[in-house]
């Protein structure tokens, strides 16, 4: 059921999540604003995703990218988690992140404890670098969609 939505294009702006990426699992995310986590097809499953993702009109990075209710921590409200494999001096809170999911790993599953979610994060990476390396998941890390257009303004620059 989720290759039928993909390659799925979003874009919106960053927000404040719950603070645990970074903190508790040295994973730091980007998290969209309800209304950009609302607009995602209903039908599309929970689980564990890859692609690609641009901040700004900065460099086109792979991603991973949660969504879901995010069973470890009991949610009620559904987010999408995007977790840029890439390292930034600096948060970009209020932000463009533009991202488009390529690729499926896995649906989402509860943990028995934060070192077991830790280890099938960095799984989860390692297996969204290989797939990205693949010709048909590369070609759209050149989609004209990265490119914002100009005068677009973006944190009032």
């Amino acid at each position: 059921g989720a290759m039928r939505h993909l390659p799925y294009f979003c874009r919106g702006e960053v927000v404040k999540g719950f603070g645990r990426g970074s903190k508790e699992l040295g994973i730091p995310t980007a998290n969209f604003s309800e209304q950009v986590v609302e607009s995602f097809p209903s039908d599309i499953p929970t689980g564990i995703y890859y692609g690609w993702a641009c901040v700004g009109n900065g460099d086109v990075h792979k991603m991973v990218l949660s969504i879901g209710w995010n069973p470890f921590y009991k949610n009620i409200k559904k987010s999408v988690e995007t977790h840029i494999i890439h390292t930034f001096k600096e948060d970009f809170y209020g932000e463009i992140l533009s991202i488009v999911i390529t690729g499926y790993i896995r649906p989402e599953k509860n943990f028995d404890s934060l070192d077991a979610l830790i280890s099938a994060i960095q799984e989860d990476i390692e297996e969204a670098k290989r797939q990205l390396d693949l010709p048909e998941h590369l070609k759209l890390k050149e989609d004209n969609f990265f490119h914002l257009p100009e005068g677009k303004i973006v944190n009032n620059r």
